[in-house]
């Protein structure tokens, strides 16, 4: 059985007359219906930018497609392996996976690769910005073990302290500590929104703090973290994920679907593929969700409301 996500359209009232009419009514989205758009199903990983993502191209799928789509909540290897059981047909951004491409796609040809989504993706470890300006060298790398009892606390013990994200999200931080020989303890911070909320009591209380953390991310528009310089990535630096002695690679964000699903004729397939934005565009929906308490629904139509002319480039109208 597939398990879906029902999504509530609060604050649908609060958008102009067009977009409620687009993304509230419940028999307009089958205006545009078509017998062709069979039901399929969306991960959605646990970050705000990927639910951007998906929300935006499933309102457009639904609305003006007259597709049904099935939310699915999974972090990010369990996602791929949803292409082999029905439960999964679309991955909207995909941070690098190697290994899984060449299991799901290169393997099982359960999945096939769907394009870039006009985003690049940084992962790596960032300073609340008055420590940048307090200790300017504190952005080195070389430099932590001389700041790392600044950053002691009760889950570090006597080392410092590097908060890390979800344990679904792609790190390997405890290596990287481990084989920098660094005087640090990885400690799990949980959620994004955590990590948000580490960044901006440590700004504004003046604490210190060193997190994993990563772009695309609405946050920086509001706080501008100072990254950490670890030593640079070369192609392979990586492979051996317990050896990892360098910063995260640069990631072309991209897409991946059902191998199903992509020989299925639907036009939702046509639209993940064509789909294509900026890191601004997705960090407007993002701050709709976040900040502004949106339901992810009602922050598309608000974003389609606005971009129509860029919807019918991915719906080539």
């Amino acid at each position: 059985m597939k398990r879906t996500r029902t999504r509530a359209l609060l604050g649908c009232l609060a958008l102009t007359t067009a977009v409620a009419v687009a993304g509230c009514g419940g028999d307009i989205t089958n205006a545009g219906s078509s017998e062709d758009c069979e039901p399929f199903d969306m991960a959605v990983n646990p970050w705000v930018g990927y639910e951007s993502n998906a929300h935006v191209v499933g309102r457009i799928a639904e609305t003006q497609l007259g597709c049904r789509v099935n939310y699915v909540d999974l972090d990010e290897q369990t996602s791929w392996k949803g292409f082999g059981t029905d439960e999964v047909d679309v991955i909207i951004e995909n941070w690098g996976h190697e290994d899984l491409v060449k299991k799901y796609v290169d393997g099982d040809k359960t999945a096939q690769l769907a394009g870039y989504t006009g985003v690049d993706g940084t992962i790596g470890w960032y300073v609340p910005p008055w420590m940048a300006e307090e200790y300017p060298d504190i952005t080195d790398w070389k430099n932590l073990n001389k700041y790392a009892d600044l950053f002691e606390t009760t889950e570090s013990g006597d080392k410092g302290q590097l908060l890390d994200g979800d344990p679904g999200y792609v790190t390997y931080d405890e290596a990287l500590v481990e084989n920098l020989d660094l005087d640090y303890e990885v400690v799990v911070g949980g959620s994004e929104a955590a990590l948000i909320e580490a960044f901006r009591s440590a700004q504004e209380n003046k604490t210190p703090l060193l997190a994993y953390f990563y772009r695309p991310q609405w946050f920086f528009n509001e706080i501008e973290l100072a990254h950490v310089e670890l030593p640079a990535y070369t192609p392979g630096c990586d492979a051996v994920p317990s050896e990892v002695d360098c910063d995260y690679p640069p990631y072309r964000l991209n897409k991946v679907v059902a191998t199903d699903f992509a020989e299925s004729g639907s036009p939702a397939y046509d639209l993940v593929t064509s789909f294509k934005w900026t890191e601004e565009d997705q960090n407007v929906v993002s701050k709709y969700i976040s900040e502004d308490g949106m339901e992810p629904d009602a922050a598309a139509d608000r974003w389609i409301a606005d971009n129509q002319d860029m919807v019918d480039v991915w719906l080539d109208k």
